[in-house]
């Protein structure tokens, strides 16, 4: 197998996938998304979304049942979003998951919203310094891309 033979999406490892299917379906609801966002110290989300009302969502994905488990830090993410979403594929164990949370049921392609959680709305100056962080994070790695050198 020569290097031009392998698709860049075969070198997505599941949790990928599932960021990359969300990522699909928030832009279809409007949202801007971005990957492994840091909301404060010590917390790195997997995708953090800005809808189009400045609400705020964090989705964790997860490929499996070890992955879920091993994921001790996760309610420490409850107070930076307005809405918490778990990203799974098809054959993972949906009943592990804490029902007053929401679900993407997600592959490499899409995403469908199978359960909302209810809305906690955060503070407003919380809001704010997310909302700037998270333009500012998505501004810097744009940068990146377009001068690498210049950026580094």
């Amino acid at each position: 197998m020569t290097i031009e033979s392998v698709s860049p999406l075969s070198a997505l490892l599941p949790g990928q996938k599932l960021a990359r299917g969300v990522q699909f379906h928030l832009r279809e609801l409007d949202f801007a998304s971005i990957l492994e966002f840091v909301p404060a110290s010590g917390l790195r989300v997997d995708v953090m979304a800005l809808g189009p009302k400045g609400e705020i969502w964090i989705i964790e994905c997860k490929s499996c049942r070890t992955d879920f488990q091993s994921d001790l830090k996760w309610q420490n993410y409850l107070p930076w979003c307005d809405r918490f979403f778990w990203a799974v594929d098809e054959h993972f164990p949906t009943d592990l998951l804490p029902q007053d949370t929401g679900l993407f049921m997600a592959d490499d392609f899409g995403a469908e919203i199978t359960r909302y959680p209810e809305p906690t709305p955060l503070a407003a100056a919380r809001r704010k310094a997310l909302t700037l962080k998270f333009a500012r994070v998505s501004a810097t790695r744009l940068h990146r891309t377009s001068d690498p050198i210049q950026s580094s």
